[in-house]
């Protein structure tokens, strides 16, 4: 019995030691920050998507309002579109929506990003008009 506790007290467990564990972090971390410049534009592209898609959804609901106003919706409310709550909010939504023009005739959106990407200082901006001319504004 005595030697078996022996044993198993000199017995070596294959494992790692905590200096292989520490230089394999270490070079994990290089490699992501080697990785994170050049994936931002693709990061700030997937998510200019979500002011597409919002001022898209607008371009549906103003529609609706001129067919059955013969007069484009002045404000959000009016058009029945209700802005998400902003990820600055607590919320999910990365753009605040806002018609900055609306006439009889024709109509503006905008959708001004409410966080600044890639850390440029300067903020993404889309707009949309009534014949659906979507184009970006400012680049972030």
């Amino acid at each position: 019995m005595e030697s078996n506790l022996k044993n198993i007290r000199e017995a070596k467990l294959k494992a790692f030691t905590l200096n292989e564990l520490l230089v394999v972090l270490i070079i994990i971390g290089i490699l992501v920050a080697l990785a994170i410049p050049s994936l931002l534009p693709l990061i700030s592209k997937a998510r200019s998507t979500e002011a597409k898609l919002q001022l898209n959804s607008l371009l549906t609901f103003q529609k609706t309002y001129f067919f059955e106003n013969a007069k484009y919706a002045p404000s959000l409310d009016d058009a029945g579109f209700e802005q998400q709550k902003l990820s600055t909010e607590g919320g999910q939504a990365n753009y605040k929506i806002e018609i900055t023009e609306a006439t009889n005739t024709g109509f503006k959106a905008r959708a001004t990003a409410v966080v600044d990407f890639n850390g440029n200082g300067t903020f993404n901006v889309w707009e949309i008009d009534q014949d659906n001319h979507l184009k970006e504004v400012q680049k972030d």
